[in-house]
């Protein structure tokens, strides 16, 4: 596993808790199809694409329910999904929270 996959799943894993005794209602994937590959190993290309979107648009219900959202850039990184996230809530007015400052 790359470092940079190691180190987010590690802050993923650890944020949980924090953000919870911290008094706030954690809202977060259910499963990856990154992390979770053996889970979605026997889907077709066709499969995988809808479940994909499938996520998507569950995330982004999440997102609606959210109060702000906290984007975990460990070094920095922040993906093409998590970028569409960012500006999924931004236009709905949701208060985004970075891990790390973003430059």
């Amino acid at each position: 596993m790359p470092v940079r996959v190691h180190s987010f799943w590690r802050c993923f894993c650890e944020g949980k808790p924090r953000e919870t005794l911290a008094g706030r209602i954690v809202l977060t994937i259910g499963c990856s199809m990154k992390s979770d590959a053996e889970l979605f190993a026997h889907y077709s290309e066709v499969e995988k694409s809808r479940v994909k979107t499938d996520l998507d648009e569950l995330h982004r219900r999440k997102i609606d329910l959210a109060g702000e959202v906290l984007i975990l850039n460990v070094g920095g990184y922040i993906g093409e999904s998590t970028r569409g996230e960012i500006k999924y809530a931004l236009t709905n007015g949701k208060k985004i929270r970075y891990l790390e400052p973003v430059k």
